[in-house]
């Protein structure tokens, strides 16, 4: 990404979700999706599990993820992802949606990771919610689909 101000490559903020121009000192705050997602700007160096393009570097309550800008899923460490849902969950004080039963071509599915190329464990999420999350045990990764943290959130 180049400022706006100078044209400048612009740097990403080491742990944060914003940039910084080192030529000039100007900031650049990416804006949120719906589902509190800031993409970065930057590609990060695997594809979506989904629908194969490039993910993204992005920032969801303040951790560095990755996420896809076309199908907007969300790649999480496994420690990130539960740091994310506990502070979401504690800010969140909307009603509790009903809960709404798993469909059945949602458990066959299979997603590679896009790290080691491994078929994922699709399994309900072990919290209230019903929503199939996506694991690789090896990488320690978590694989969410569009609108899952959002449900996982208000559940």
């Amino acid at each position: 990404m180049n400022c706006p101000n100078c044209s400048a490559p612009m740097r990403l903020v080491d742990q944060r979700d914003y940039f910084v121009c080192d030529y000039c000192g100007t900031f650049h705050f990416p804006r949120e999706s719906a589902e509190g997602i800031r993409l970065l700007g930057k590609e990060a160096d695997v594809d979506c599990p989904v629908c194969h393009e490039p993910l993204q570097a992005a920032a969801v309550e303040g951790h560095l993820v990755k996420a896809c800008p076309r199908c907007k899923g969300i790649l999480a460490r496994q420690r990130a992802f539960a740091i994310i849902v506990d502070k979401r969950r504690a800010d969140y004080r909307g009603p509790k949606p009903p809960p709404k039963p798993i469909q059945d071509d949602e458990r066959t599915r299979r997603v590679q990771c896009p790290s080691c190329g491994r078929v994922m464990d699709t399994h309900p999420y072990l919290g209230p919610g019903a929503v199939l999350v996506d694991t690789c045990g090896e990488c320690a990764l978590v694989w969410l689909d569009r609108g899952e943290m959002t449900i996982i959130e208000r559940s």
